[in-house]
This record gives C-alpha cells, sequence and structure tokens, in this order.
C-alpha cells in the first residue's frame, strides 16, 4: 500500500474522531473538573443529562466547551485523590466570569483538614469533621432542592468557619454547611453534605440557565 494514501486514511479516521468527540464534548449540560472517571458520573445519565468530566487546568481555554453546571467533586483539593486543586487559582477569573453570564458552579468539601477557597470572589473557609446531621433550612433558596428527599441523618463531612454570603443549611449545632453566592445571571452554591445531589436541584438550574463558557 502507498505509505501516503495510508497517513491519509490514519488523518481522516482521527479527523472524524476529534470531531466527534468535541462535538459530543460541546453538548455539556454538566461539567466535571476531576481529572479521573467517577461513579459520580452515572447519576447525571440517570438525570437525563449530558456529562463531562474536564481537568481544571483547562479553565479560561478554548479546550472547555460550554456547559450549564459545573461540579467541583467532594475532595478537590486533597492531593491523594485528585491534582483538580492545582488549576483553580489560576482559572479563578474564569470561573467567576462563567458564573456571572449565568452557570452555576457547585462546590462539594475540598476533604482535607483545613481549606480557604482563596480562588473563590468571597470569603469561605472550611473545616474538616465527620458530622452526620439533620440539615436545618435557614430561609428558602433554590440551593436547597440539593439534598431534597435524602436519607437522614445526611453525610456531612465538615462545616463553614467563615463567609461572608448566604448561609441557607446549617448542621444540628448551628453551623453553616450550605452557603450560596448569587453573582450577575448565575449562583455559586458550596457545601460540605457528602451525598449524592437530588435531582430536583439539576432540573432547576438546568431549566433556568443557558450554556456559557469558562
Amino acid at each position: 500500500m502507498n505509505p501516503h494514501f495510508l497517513d491519509y486514511l490514519i488523518f481522516i479516521m482521527m479527523d472524524k474522531f476529534i470531531c466527534g468527540s468535541l462535538l459530543s464534548f460541546s453538548m455539556s449540560d454538566v461539567i466535571l473538573l476531576w481529572d479521573c472517571p467517577l461513579l459520580f458520573e452515572k447519576l447525571f445519565v440517570e438525570y437525563g443529562l449530558q456529562c463531562t468530566r474536564a481537568l481544571s487546568t483547562s479553565l479560561g481555554t478554548p479546550y472547555l466547551p460550554a456547559c450549564k453546571i459545573m461540579i467541583l467533586p467532594t475532595g478537590f483539593a486533597n492531593k491523594q485523590y485528585t491534582k483538580t486543586g492545582v488549576g483553580l487559582e489560576r482559572g479563578k477569573r474564569s470561573l467567576e466570569k462563567f458564573v456571572t453570564k449565568g452557570g452555576t458552579l457547585l462546590v462539594f468539601s475540598p476533604l482535607v483538614p483545613e481549606y480557604d477557597y482563596e480562588w473563590l470572589p468571597f470569603s469561605l473557609k472550611y473545616v474538616m469533621e465527620e458530622n452526620p446531621c439533620t440539615p436545618q433550612p435557614v430561609g428558602k433558596h433554590d440551593a436547597q432542592k440539593l439534598v431534597e428527599n435524602i436519607a437522614l441523618p445526611a453525610g456531612c463531612d465538615g462545616y463553614f468557619t467563615e463567609t461572608d454570603v448566604d448561609v441557607v443549611l446549617n448542621d444540628d449545632k448551628g453551623r453553616p454547611i450550605m452557603v450560596v453566592k448569587e453573582i450577575g445571571e448565575g449562583m455559586i452554591v458550596a457545601t460540605t453534605i457528602h451525598e449524592l445531589p437530588a435531582a430536583g436541584f439539576f432540573e432547576c438550574r438546568v431549566a433556568c440557565t443557558k450554556k456559557v463558557k469558562a
């Protein structure tokens, strides 16, 4: 076989593969900022949502597609599990832009003894503590749909010690375990609850959010 023809075939096959991957990638409702497969991904298939994984280092680059919801799973700052925490400081402006334009950023626990979310556009500090509890609503907010109908007591791996944004859930001891900040057309939700998120939250956010790029 002509070697040039073989090169051409390989080029065509790679082109189709890349274009197909990008097409699938560009259709995401949800992006998980993580660097290896997660069982978490199957949950979104059950919810009928398009879900893609992406590296945190892709924030602010042309390689990260538009989406409606971006998620940092539990353990994002723990280097035993992932390198996801590495790209957050550099990508903080992109994350804020994503939310301002209408995206939802959902942040679970860092799972380290103490953590300061310096890359978020507000003050937030966390302390790790295994603490099953019955979440106590503070006022009423759509973010509370995240824990609708979960089995109690809810798994909780810590609490927030300092914040200057709205607290929407406390633990049994009155300590914040979910906070919300609305910025522009979108919002940031941070929580220490360690349970699979309820479908109602995603239905609500997908319905009222447009796809935007970080």
